[in-house]
């Protein structure tokens, strides 16, 4: 990934809180049958290991094999950056649209499980935070459904660990424009309900 040095993201707490906020990462691969890009949610199980889940029939089982690179992109809330928003343009007119983002992206290798502990352990982490932060104290636990059921589901998956060997992130966040310009686009992203990515700006001006 391309990062200028403007937008170099190092701060690991804003790194972790991406991953963590937006677990669905894309995983890219490179196989025998070209490249190939899996949708999958992905926890953290420790400061470098990611741990994530697919169906025993996805093809990604068999075209991405044990300890082969990945990489893992992860992506926060995004938004259009009209040059009308920054008050310094209706002076010189020197100013263009741009996008605003952030993303990190993530390299390691890869290997699989099929044992029915480390099925149960990777699900049950998936779940248990998954459903505090949808639901609370009243979210769905795997002890809801019937274990002849559940250990059913469980034989359709196999889980896989990500061994995190580089991370890469941007926070593309009008950083590089004066100081009037840039307040002025939180407060457009307000406007237009993209608050998520106006407060990582808030964020990012507090640090």
């Amino acid at each position: 990934m391309y990062i200028p040095n403007d937008f170099q993201e190092v701060r690991s707490e804003e790194i972790m809180g991406l991953i963590k906020k937006y677990p669905l990462a894309c995983i890219v691969a490179n196989t025998t049958k070209g490249l190939i890009a899996t949708h999958v949610p992905l926890i953290m199980r420790s400061d470098n290991v990611l741990v994530g889940h697919i169906a025993m029939i996805n093809d990604m089982k068999t075209l991405v094999s044990d300890t082969q690179e990945v990489l893992c992109i992860f992506k926060a809330e995004d938004a259009y950056i009209s040059a009308n928003y920054y008050p310094s343009k209706f002076e010189d007119h020197k100013k263009v649209p741009t996008w605003n983002y952030q993303a990190v992206h993530v390299y390691g290798t890869i290997n699989y499980f099929s044992d029915t502990k480390s099925k149960l352990a990777a699900i049950g982490m998936l779940t248990k935070i998954s459903e505090k932060e949808a639901n609370g104290a009243s979210g769905w636990k795997m002890s809801d459904a019937p274990k002849e059921y559940l250990m059913d589901q469980l034989n359709d998956l196999i889980v896989f660990e990500i061994t995190i060997s580089k991370v890469q992130a941007q926070s593309k966040l009008s950083q590089n424009r004066e100081q009037r310009d840039f307040n002025s686009v939180i407060k457009n992203l307000q406007q237009r309900g993209k608050n998520e990515i106006a407060e990582s700006m808030l964020r990012l001006e507090k640090h």
